[in-house]
């Protein structure tokens, strides 16, 4: 076993109050974090999600003087959506990041997501950083999780297509498109005379080039990582649906934590969410040049004639007995009259 010397050991408490006057955190800190926090998600770690999340992990290092160590697990690394799910639910995790897919567990954190309901991000951020986001974070709380107050941004989803642009619901007609495994974007493509297709995301690309599928929805930025400009010709930028993050743990793991240790972290976590998503709009301005010079036709269609149909088909009203008059009345808030 090594035994260090006594200069040794001077020499490295010197080391150590040196970082801790430079700032540098992770020689300082390393073996003195009190309390181990996991952070796993499945997005690359180039995201905007966990460039942040970083930030944030070294601000909540520094103001709790190294007793609070966030690490980050990006990548799927230890799950799918899922799994993580589980885990942070279980406390085998402590904050994960997820948007519709809390609905298996809380059907009203997919509100948002309502087809054509938000016109822009001004009414995004109004809803969900008010009465909106306050309700969902509310009903998370019944199932014992706990959602910090900023929302972050997933973005608006836009439709590619491989044979024609998406100008308005008639070329929709019988159009073989990709949706995730949701029963509300299901609905509503099928109201918009689509012919929605379930596919898990990984097998996208080949239900595109096999076309087994004419088109898919998704953000800009997922569009450009999954380099679906190879076998998509057309964007039609239609922002039919707002997708964001609740950043949230459990109540079991959070309780575990001394509350002036839990208000240093939610505070940081919640000024990382805001400046992701001021990163997401700059990247989305970025992602539409990247793509034209890829081959990407772009066109943006007057969302007015698709919320109009999806009015007539009855999609508004069966959405709001879903969700129930408390729910659909703060939504309608923010976005107007839908049904």
């Amino acid at each position: 076993m090594f035994t260090p010397s006594r200069r040794q050991f001077v020499q490295g408490l010197g080391m150590i109050s040196t970082a801790m006057a430079s700032g540098l955190p992770g020689l300082a800190f390393a073996q003195q974090a009190e309390f181990v926090l996991k952070f796993a998600n499945i997005l690359p770690i180039t995201h905007p999600v966990n460039v942040r999340a970083k930030e944030a992990a070294e601000a909540i290092r520094r103001d709790t003087q190294g007793r609070v160590d966030l690490q980050i697990y990006p990548n799927g690394q230890m799950g799918s959506d899922s799994d993580l799910f589980t885990q942070v639910r279980s406390g085998a995790i402590d904050f994960y990041n997820m948007g519709n897919g809390l609905s298996t567990l809380v059907p009203v954190a997919a509100i948002n997501s309502v087809g054509f309901a938000f016109k822009d991000y001004e009414q995004v951020w109004a809803a969900m950083d008010g009465d909106l986001g306050r309700h969902v974070r509310e009903q998370m709380a019944k199932v014992g999780l706990v959602a910090m107050e900023t929302v972050w941004d997933n973005g608006f989803r836009h439709i590619t297509s491989s044979n024609k642009p998406i100008e308005n619901p008639t070329d929709l007609y019988n159009f073989k498109i990709r949706v995730p495994p949701s029963q509300q974007a299901s609905s509503m493509f099928k109201a918009l005379g689509a012919s929605p297709v379930s596919i898990s995301f990984n097998e996208v690309y080949s239900a595109l080039q096999t076309k087994l599928a004419d088109g898919q929805e998704n953000p800009l930025a997922l569009i450009e990582a999954a380099r679906f400009y190879e076998v998509q010709k057309y964007c039609s930028l239609t922002s039919h649906i707002w997708d964001g993050f609740f950043f949230f743990t459990s109540a079991k793991s959070w309780n575990r934590l001394p509350t002036e240790v839990r208000d240093v972290v939610a505070k940081h976590i919640n000024v990382a969410g805001k400046a992701e998503r001021a990163d997401v709009l700059s990247l989305n301005a970025q992602l539409e040049g990247d793509l034209k010079t890829k081959g990407i036709t772009f066109s943006r269609p007057d969302p007015a004639p698709f919320r109009a149909m999806l009015q007539k088909a009855g999609f508004y009203s069966e959405w709001r007995k879903k969700y129930g008059e408390q729910a659909w009345t703060l939504l309608e808030k923010y976005t107007g009259a839908l049904s």
